[in-house]
């Protein structure tokens, strides 16, 4: 046999498997199917709820809430609740934005610079204060809000802007400072004596050449901040009161519902328009939230 055939039947074999193997390549995953098809309605069914739900009148929610009467669709209740009287969500979105803004930038300005001490440090005390702002975590929110209520009460700061931002910013500061700590341990030490040797200090050395290096972790941090302050209910609710008449988009909610009867046009629409920012910004930014997750465990 000579060469030529040799080479031409080898030729003729890698052809028959080249289909095979992607064949097998795109063979589908029968787990992950399956839990597709599990999630998929147990996540969509709720957001299909809300989204149909906001465009009804309350007998057609009540009569078939899983249908859609295109004839008798509206967009009354969407209209009603951006100019309703008792709730204005245009107002409620920028004192929402500003609780956010606030907590943000006091959260960074206080988790930066604790995390770098705790992080450089080689002291065994010091690095004993990241598992008490972690013993934080491990402390229900909801189990908080009394013993928060007594304090601004002390404080005289009871139902106002300045106590829920105190308090929003106490709970975001343990998480932040774990995120921040764990970055700052891949950023060599080598940087810090050679800012030392300039004639910088600590703080300068922080905030001129560590912190624009911890960029992905604070987009990580600001983002999971601002989605969690902008979807808690309970904080706001209780900690401001009605007889504060200022409203988050999310304690808005709660004045469709009555001892007796809810009004189900005012809780699906004002649903919508509290979530709908966040799924956009989320799915706008959830490339720097997995990036600034793993960026610190895949570093140095």
């Amino acid at each position: 046999m000579s060469a030529e055939m040799m080479t031409a039947e080898a030729m003729a074999a890698e052809a028959v498997r080249k289909p095979r193997r992607r064949r097998q390549r795109q063979r589908p995953n029968v787990g992950r199917t399956i839990m597709l098809a599990l999630l998929v309605p147990l996540m969509g069914g709720p957001a299909y709820i809300l989204l149909v739900n906001a465009f009804k009148t309350q007998q057609d929610i009540q009569a078939q809430p899983f249908g859609i009467p295109f004839d008798r669709l509206t967009l009354q209740p969407l209209i009603a609740a951006i100019t309703s009287p008792e709730y204005n969500v245009v107002a409620a979105y920028g004192f929402t934005a500003s609780i956010v803004i606030a907590v943000d930038i006091i959260c960074i300005a206080l988790a930066g610079p604790a995390a770098y001490v705790i992080a450089r440090s080689t002291s065994r005390k010091t690095r004993l204060l990241l598992l008490y702002f972690l013993a934080g975590t491990f402390i229900p929110g909801a189990a908080m809000v009394i013993p928060a209520i007594y304090v601004l009460r002390t404080l005289g700061l009871v139902n106002s802007f300045a106590g829920l931002v105190l308090y929003d910013s106490a709970t975001t500061l343990p998480v932040s400072i774990f995120l921040m700590v764990g970055y700052i341990s891949t950023v060599p030490r080598d940087i810090d004596q050679a800012a030392s040797i300039d004639g910088a200090g600590r703080l300068r050395t922080f905030w001129t050449i560590i912190f624009p290096l911890l960029r992905p972790a604070v987009v990580t941090i600001l983002i999971l901040n601002s989605i969690g302050l902008w979807n808690d209910f309970v904080s706001p609710q209780i900690l401001l009161g009605p007889s504060s008449n200022q409203y988050t988009v999310t304690t808005a909610i709660y004045t469709g519902i009555s001892q007796y009867t809810t009004d189900l046009t005012k809780v699906f629409p004002n649903l919508l328009l509290a979530i709908a920012p966040v799924i956009i910004f989320f799915i706008y930014m959830q490339r720097h939230i997995i990036s600034g997750l793993t960026v610190g465990a895949t570093k140095g």
